[in-house]
């Protein structure tokens, strides 16, 4: 792990290594994630007083287990809350959400080109789940990896999809939500695969896997997995909006210079190092409290995340793919800067450290 360097001056020098100091003191084992006995992709889980609740797409449908500890979700029993009794077609990547102390899944179904995003919901976080509902995206094209979170007192639903009809590239787009299920106006593109680091692996190029939380400063991030999933390329980078920045903007949001988290040291970020123990890191959870950004971790602690990945000396591929729980972290005053813009302005705040 590498300190963050002092881009402008005395103090941030001192805020870098007094958070350094502090996040070695706050991690009983810092630095290693440990493979649950969970063979499986897209891990979404939050807290709930003391328990965690986690979600998984089966063979035919979605499954719920529940913990009192991440690391025991692997052997919790798996409840099967929802079939696709409609023939909708492959079930991917479920994301459990909590909104007014109601659950909410959603998650992509369908064949092909026919992907698109659907929600269900229930009191209970395991048992009597509504039947899907088709959300009625923008401009109604391929999509997936879709969640829903609030951020300033308006509700927002991100997601990945493509521009038009034809898989060309998927790129990362955000909505107005009236209601958990009610998306409301345009969507809006906030990031496009085009940067080299996150176009090593194509056909298509991929930004996927978003994942909202605000950092100490009150500002949103969203993190997402890049390059193909089904490369040992895969990542998770970031995209950090200005402060004050409209979310529907694209050019508010900074996007990081590499991954945060990657097991190839070509494309990480300068001051992040690969990965030891893992390849291919990617789509990921940051497991908060309900599952509300507003309870997001302060500077300073690490806090828990889970995330796919295959164990290194394995063969990467989708079958070999664990569930990993870690840690991640503040880091604090680290630029983001347009590098293929030139002239254009960077932006400095706080990005993440993401642990094995």
């Amino acid at each position: 792990m590498k300190l963050a360097r002092c881009l402008s001056g005395a103090a941030a020098c001192v805020l870098s290594v007094a958070l350094a100091a502090v996040m070695s003191l706050s991690s009983a084992e810092p630095a290693r994630a440990d493979q649950t006995g969970l063979r499986a992709a897209d891990p979404s889980v939050l807290r709930v007083g003391g328990t965690y609740v986690a979600v998984q797409s089966t063979g035919g449908g979605i499954a719920v287990r529940q913990a009192p500890s991440t690391a025991g979700l692997a052997a919790a029993p798996a409840r099967q809350v929802w079939s696709d009794t409609r023939g909708l077609g492959e079930v991917w990547a479920p994301e459990v959400v909590r909104d007014g102390g109601r659950y909410y899944i959603y998650f992509a179904a369908g064949r092909g080109a026919a992907h698109r995003m659907y929600v269900i919901s229930s009191n209970s976080p395991d048992s009597g789940y509504t039947a899907e509902t088709k959300l009625a995206l923008p401009d109604d094209k391929w999509a997936i990896d879709g969640t829903l979170f609030t951020f300033n007192g308006q509700r927002w639903f991100v997601w990945s999809g493509w521009a038009g009809d034809t898989n060309v590239e998927q790129n990362l787009y955000i909505v107005r939500m009236s209601s958990p299920t009610t998306p409301t106006g345009p969507r809006h593109v906030i990031s496009q695969p085009r940067e080299p680091w996150e176009r090593v692996v194509g056909n298509p190029f991929i930004n996927e896997g978003p994942e909202p939380i605000k950092d100490p400063n009150g500002q949103l991030h969203i993190t997402y997995s890049a390059n193909g999933s089904w490369s040992d390329q895969y990542c998770i980078a970031d995209l950090r909006l200005r402060a004050g920045g409209d979310p529907t903007y694209v050019w508010d949001w900074y996007k990081s210079n590499g991954c945060l988290f990657g097991s190839h040291r070509a494309t990480m970020m300068p001051g992040w190092d690969p990965t030891l123990h893992v390849d291919g890191p990617g789509h990921h959870t940051f497991v908060l409290l309900d599952g509300d950004i507003n309870t997001s971790p302060p500077a300073g602690p690490s806090f828990p995340s889970m995330f796919h990945a295959v164990p290194k000396g394995t063969p990467y591929a989708w079958e070999n793919r664990y569930w990993y729980t870690g840690t991640f972290a503040w880091w604090g005053n680290t630029t983001y800067s347009r590098a293929n813009v030139p002239g254009a302005p960077s932006d400095t705040g706080w990005s993440l450290k993401f642990f094995e």
